[in-house]
């Protein structure tokens, strides 16, 4: 059995191969802090394989604007053999939850580590909808998620407030859910450790506990997931995100 300094540098070179970053030389204590837990500790908790790892980091850091790291997560996520249209799907799928001037700005950064290693722009479209078929397709995709809780959301907004609704269908799902490249249920993996890590927005979290639930993702998985978010989120936003699993799923 290796120890967690041992399963550290092997992980650690699996994902980035032989780099050493420029802070060791300035702070190796928090270097080697840094280093221990997140890829000799938390990266070995639960099932989750190291490509599902790689996604979940790229969405949290994206939703935190820490480019530097994603920037170094991209070239990891290519090095555990994810391909660059699952890279790009992943921080697309952000777009609904963070903004767009935020996912540009991964965009950016997950562009450059792609010309940087010689990968074709632009890839393959993964768009699944036309302009006539986005809404119809969302909302039978959030139907699919969520269930009959969808309708009553619809009928039970005020008429002032409908469009976001109508929004929602066509935007966020139609746009984004409908596409190729990711399955439905990492997608919604994916989106639980967006919301986790924005902070503020437990409301969703506890939604979207029911609908990875409803895609066919059980308790142990989510608790990985939002345990690998940890080192990039921190433990309050960890927490609040463990309460809403616990609160739809009660031990």
């Amino acid at each position: 059995m290796m120890n967690r300094i041992e399963k550290s540098q092997e992980t650690y070179k699996q994902l980035f191969r032989d780099g050493v970053p420029a802070a060791y030389a300035t702070d190796p204590d928090f270097q080697d802090i840094l280093r221990r837990f997140i890829f000799g500790e938390v990266f070995h908790q639960g099932s989750l394989d190291d490509k599902m790892r790689e996604l979940i980091t790229l969405v949290v850091l994206t939703t935190n604007q820490t480019l530097p790291q994603l920037k170094a997560h991209v070239h990891a996520a290519l090095n555990v053999r994810l391909t660059p249209i699952e890279i790009k799907e992943a921080v697309y799928q952000c777009a609904p939850y963070v903004g767009f001037p935020k996912t540009l700005n991964a965009m950016t950064e997950v562009n450059d580590v792609f010309k940087a290693r010689n990968i074709a722009l632009p890839l393959e479209s993964q768009q699944q909808v036309e302009e006539e078929t986005r809404f119809d397709k969302g909302l039978a995709v959030q139907m699919d998620i969520f269930g009959d809780v969808i309708s009553k959301n619809r009928e039970n907004a005020p008429i002032n407030q409908k469009h976001i609704q109508d929004y929602l269908s066509a935007f966020c799902f139609g746009d984004f859910y409908t596409r190729g490249g990711l399955d439905l249920k990492t997608r919604e993996l994916l989106t639980l450790s967006i919301i986790s890590a924005l902070g503020g927005a437990e409301n969703q979290v506890k939604a979207h506990v029911q609908g990875n639930l409803n895609v066919g993702n059980d308790k142990e998985t989510m608790i990985t997931a939002i345990t690998h978010c940890l080192p990039y989120m921190g433990f309050p936003r960890t927490l609040n995100a463990l309460s809403c699993i616990n609160e739809i799923i009660p031990e």
